[in-house]
């Protein structure tokens, strides 16, 4: 079925197609599957739980179309609804496996997927709910959802050699955010970072955040992602370096929370700390 740009439209369809028995799954860019239609899939896909998935390609920062297309609000959308699923691809493994894992789920699902020329990282598929040690360490403990897991593992590999206590896991599942052995490493860890592509206000930030309250947990959190700001067009590595989730920035967090200073500051660590709107309408 296509719909063009009737994406509301479309998603009140897939509706009607999951009641009779069907299993849609829907693709698009991750904020036609999220923000313009948001009513819709909250109405028609979540209040009544009906059995469809949507995939959403180059969110956040992936895509260089500026803030119309740069999908930084999906997480924090989709995770707000009841009955929603929410999974974020971090590799060509998880994209070959993703669907298999979500099929079980009776009920919607909401898909962060990747698009174009995807590095392989894992060998193992996806499993929904149970998230992946990549490298043990519980002194700090990087967790990161999505592409960045790349970055985040070439940043931890390299600091491992002199602080080999710093970990590195990778978080599929983003809903239901339950998985007890991941919260058990978590509020267990002196210090915890997590890296996203995606506003950290209402990401996995956020999640993590409300585990550690929740638990009581004394590990303290640096939250690496995007801040309060809207954000403009440009390439990937050029977006990720402005707004602060870049390579650099992971180990300048890691180094932080270690106790060593980088040498390095420029307003962006920690978060994407710019001007509320700064060079966006270069991205208009």
């Amino acid at each position: 079925v296509s719909a063009g740009m009737a994406e509301q439209a479309l998603v009140s369809a897939l509706s009607g197609m999951a009641q009779e028995g069907l299993y849609p799954i829907y693709t698009s860019f991750a904020v036609f599957c999220t923000r313009r239609p948001y009513e819709q899939v909250a109405l028609t896909l979540a209040y009544p739980a009906r059995k469809a998935t949507m995939v959403g390609f180059l969110p956040g920062l992936t895509t260089p179309g500026g803030v119309t297309h740069q999908a930084l609000d999906d997480i924090g959308l989709m995770t707000g609804l009841p009955n929603m699923t929410v999974v974020e691809a971090a590799d060509a493994t998880d994209m070959e496996s993703v669907l298999d894992a979500v099929y079980p789920v009776q009920g919607p699902v909401y898909i962060r997927g990747l698009r174009g020329e995807v590095p392989k990282l894992f060998t193992e598929p996806l499993s929904l709910g149970h998230h992946r040690t990549i490298r043990e360490g519980s002194d700090v403990v990087v967790l990161v959802s999505g592409h960045l897991t790349q970055s985040a593992l070439e940043v931890v590999d390299d600091l491992r050699q002199d602080y080999p206590d710093v970990g590195l896991l990778n978080v599929a599942t983003l809903k239901p955010f339950d998985d007890e052995d991941l919260i058990q490493k978590l509020t267990a860890a002196k210090h915890v970072i997590t890296v996203e592509n995606h506003w950290v206000a209402s990401g996995l930030g956020r999640l993590v955040a409300e585990v550690l309250v929740d638990r009581r947990s004394s590990a303290q959190l640096t939250r690496v992602g995007v801040g309060d700001t809207f954000t403009h067009g440009g390439t990937a590595s050029y977006l990720e370096d402005f707004y602060g989730l870049s390579s650099t920035h992971i180990r300048r967090a890691v180094l932080g929370a270690l106790g060593v200073d980088s040498g390095e500051h420029d307003g962006t660590a920690g978060g994407g700390v710019v001007g509320l709107t700064e060079g966006v309408a270069e991205g208009l």
